[in-house]
């Protein structure tokens, strides 16, 4: 701070020595404390790196932790009659005789009769009822669209599942429809009510029962299914597209032909996977090589060498990446040493050998996936191992169960159920497992068409399964029908929010509406604690404590009782995961490593503080005494000036005298 007013008195103390002696004064500790804010600074950049190399990590350890990681197929067909896609969580190796026999088709009708004009020619008032599959619409045909353009309009906008256009012959105008959907499900029937003194519609009846019941509607392509043979075994299919036939795969059917199918393991693409992790965690270790390196040539560090935040790092990481997994100690792949996994000495860096890792997937998959996913291996064929919890521990943990899991039903003792009559405006709802309402019709010719118990749970089978309510939830029933106990409808789920229950019925004799009965959920314990159902599933939740806590297994059929065990098997990535979690975590060392520096930036901030409040005392004293100083000095030289006028005045009269 300039002071304009000193040295006015002395000539010497001024501002300007001020600012100079105030500057020496605070320049050894701002160098200080600019040096440490430089390397506080410089620390939590490179913990910063560290954090970033760290979390890179993380991604490619968890994709290597579900046991879908270490699947990997591909399908290959020798002929073009059909393609396939693979879903590698579910399929396995293996060879299929593919035959298509024949393609699904869409049906297509036509009218036969031409009409002169597309806009203008009258085609007949009424309404129009379209049926297709479980789907009923009606389309209302008035003055306003009373054309065969206007037709074609109205089934487009009605949403019936059915596209109609208008074609030019060149000497009239015929109407065409084609179902939205391939297969025989999706026929297309239409029925007509006219308007009296409006007739026309009924030129456009068809009933796919007996296509040439009106001549003035011709068929031109019927509906059809997709036949396939696979192995030899004949299944249909209502579109080209054909899954849940072979366990992952999806045939697509292109053309009539045969073909062998080959299912392979690719055990390259598992590797790829895998060398994903090893480069991740060799970016990770040239990050630390360059933040803790020492160079002995010229015996200087890097900003971290030597850090013991490092060291705990690096230590963490290497001893999950080396042990033997806990349940693997008896197994033919116990570490990842086995598996072609090994570590530069030199570098610290991971080396792989993808031969070896491959050959070992091949010869002991079961084991290779359970050195990296976490795995169950049951002693019970009949209990799948279902998922660990955030608390689970690697260990064995006996099973016993009290009550199986069962499916919510819907039965009709012989007794229940008269001779079975159905008329065409037949209508059956279900409540399926408490959520899920569907309403669907059978097809019948005549009213009162009289069903036996055999071919009524067919019919009534066929139109669930074709339920689009019921597929959209993903929901099923199973009907089926027996002389002994009846007709009975069973959920395809289990559990206490399984059941069917036939709300109403509507033309039809002999079947009333009836609640079903709630399933079951299954019950037992884990570990020696009470476990928790839900359907098949038995479970400690996270919260129950203890070793098995978070463990969940399936019970798929057997008795009550004893259950064997389960044995958990927790893999290296999920190992790894938890460990880089922790180091990454808020209470980890390179959270509270940063938070101490940044701690120690803010100290610095109040010593620099406290270093102006010094200087601003230290200079207000130096301008107090140069103040001071300065004004007696100017009375000094103020008397000196008055002794030298007072002699300068007596010199001249003792020179006269």
């Amino acid at each position: 701070m300039a002071i304009s007013s000193l040295g006015v008195g002395s000539g010497v103390l001024t501002s300007d020595l001020v600012d100079q002696l105030v500057a020496a004064e605070r320049r050894p500790t701002e160098v200080r404390l600019d040096q440490k804010t430089e390397r506080t600074e410089a620390l939590i950049s490179a913990y910063g790196k560290l954090r970033s190399a760290v979390t890179e990590l993380r991604l490619p350890m968890r994709q290597l932790g579900s046991a879908e990681a270490m699947k990997s197929f591909s399908a290959t067909s020798s002929g073009g009659n059909v393609d396939v896609s693979v879903d590698a969580s579910k399929a396995s190796r293996g060879s299929y005789s593919v035959e298509v026999v024949a393609l699904a088709e869409s049906q297509a009708l036509a009218s036969t009769e031409t009409f002169a004009d597309r806009d203008a020619t009258s085609v007949g008032r009424g309404t129009m009822t379209l049926q297709v599959g479980d789907k009923t619409t009606e389309i209302t045909i008035d003055s306003s669209n009373d054309t065969l353009q206007g037709m074609a309009n109205a089934i487009n906008e009605s949403g019936a599942g059915v596209s109609a256009g208008v074609i030019d012959t060149g000497s009239g105008y015929r109407l065409t429809l084609s179902a939205d959907e391939t297969g025989t499900a999706n026929a297309v029937k239409i029925s007509v009510t006219e308007e009296v003194g409006a007739e026309g519609l009924a030129n456009f009846m068809f009933d796919p029962t007996d296509p040439t019941a009106n001549p003035a509607m011709q068929q031109t392509i019927a509906a059809a299914d997709a036949e396939m043979k696979i192995n030899g075994v004949s299944v249909t299919r209502s579109t080209n597209t054909v899954e849940n036939v072979v366990d992952g795969l999806t045939f697509n059917l292109t053309e009539v032909g045969k073909s062998t199918v080959k299912v392979e393991q690719d055990t390259a693409a598992v590797a790829e996977r895998v060398q994903a992790f090893v480069d991740k965690f060799n970016e990770l270790q040239t990050t630390i090589s360059e933040l803790s390196s020492y160079d002995t040539e010229t015996n200087q560090g890097s900003i971290l060498t030597g850090d013991s935040t490092v060291r705990n790092i690096q230590s963490q990481l290497r001893q999950v990446l080396t042990d033997v997994i806990p349940g693997l100690q008896n197994a033919n792949v116990r570490s990842m040493a086995d598996v072609g996994i090994g570590t530069d000495w030199r570098t610290g860096e991971l080396q792989f050998d993808s031969q070896k890792f491959q050959q070992q997937l091949r010869d002991n998959p079961n084991d290779v996936t359970a050195l990296f996913a976490e795995q169950g291996r049951t002693s019970d064929s009949q209990v799948e191992f279902v998922r660990s919890g955030s608390a689970t521990e690697p260990g064995n943990y006996g099973i016993n169960v009290s009550q199986m899991a069962t499916r919510g039903s819907l039965s009709y003792a012989p007794a229940d159920i008269g001779p079975i009559l159905v008329d065409q405006s037949n209508t059956f709802t279900f409540q399926v497992d408490n959520e899920t309402q569907v309403s669907v019709s059978l097809n019948v010719a005549a009213d009162d068409t009289p069903f036996t118990g055999e071919e009524f749970a067919a019919a009534i089978q066929s139109a669930l399964s074709s339920s689009s309510e019921l597929n959209a939830a993903d929901r099923s029933v199973q009907v089926s029908w027996d002389a002994t106990s009846g007709l009975s409808f069973t959920s395809n789920r289990f559990g206490s929010e399984s059941n069917v229950s036939l709300t109403s019925t509507l033309g039809v004799d002999g079947i009333a509406a009836k609640n079903g009965s709630t399933g079951l959920d299954v019950q037992g314990t884990i570990n020696g604690q009470t476990a928790e159902g839900d359907g098949q599933v038995l479970y400690l939740p996270n919260s129950a404590g203890g070793d098995a806590a978070g463990l969940q297994v399936r019970i798929t059929g057997g008795e009550v009782g004893n259950r064997g065990s389960v044995t958990f098997i927790e893999g290296v990535s999920e190992r790894a995961v938890s460990a880089i979690t922790n180091i990454l975590g808020a209470e980890g060392a390179l959270s509270s490593r940063t938070e101490s520096l940044n701690r120690d930036l803010e100290r610095i901030q109040e010593d620099r503080v406290r270093l102006d409040q010094r200087i601003q005392s230290y200079q207000e004293r130096l301008v107090s005494q140069f103040s001071a100083a300065d004004s007696l000095i100017a009375q000094l030289n103020s008397t000196r000036d008055y002794v030298s006028q007072q002699l300068a005045a007596l010199a001249p009269r003792s020179s006269n005298e």
